[in-house]
């Protein structure tokens, strides 16, 4: 039994939420963000909560009664406060810099690395070697910062790469001489 599905989702001051039918659309002071829930669950607005009830018991709909409560939380999240990830480059000559809608990333490579920035994020970069990347939707923020990640994961020996500021890497012990 999913407890997480079973939780109101309370709407703060100066936020909206417009059901129609499946589709749920919420308005709030940084944008809109929508969801269409699966038709197996309903949502109702009650006051400033909105509440999920599963139609019927199977068990896809139990697999998707928490799932969806929790991408109608992040919608909520999403336009009244905002998501950030914060990266940082670790290694000699590895540095980022945002040109127009293009962010180009040296990572070590002999030619920089070009990525588009999509619309909806927000990309920030500070002392050269540290980027912020800031949106309203959950999934894109972060599906863009593991972009720029896997330009050049962390390797274990020298911790040199893109990682998360929060992320801990965990060294290896290289060769000892004999």
């Amino acid at each position: 039994m999913s407890r997480i599905g079973k939780q109101p989702v309370v709407l703060p001051d100066g936020v909206t939420a417009t059901i129609d039918g499946q589709h749920v659309e919420v308005k709030g002071p940084k944008g809109t963000l929508s969801y269409d829930v699966h038709e197996s669950i309903a949502v109702k607005q009650d006051g400033n909560t909105l509440v999920l009830e599963k139609k019927l018991e199977s068990n896809l709909v139990q697999a998707l009664f928490g799932t969806s409560r929790a991408r109608v939380q992040n919608l909520v999240t999403g336009v009244s406060e905002g998501y950030k990830k914060e990266l940082q480059m670790v290694g000699v000559g590895y540095r980022s810099q945002v040109q127009g809608n293009t962010l180009v990333v040296n990572a070590g490579y002999s030619n920089p690395v070009e990525m588009s920035i999509p619309s909806g994020i927000e990309v920030a970069v500070e002392k050269n070697t540290q980027l912020s990347v800031s949106g309203i939707d959950k999934q894109l923020v972060g599906q863009f910062a593991a972009n720029v990640r896997a330009i050049r994961k962390p390797e274990p020996y020298l911790g040199k790469g893109i990682r998360y500021v929060d992320e801990y890497v965990r060294r290896k012990e290289g060769k000892t001489a004999k």
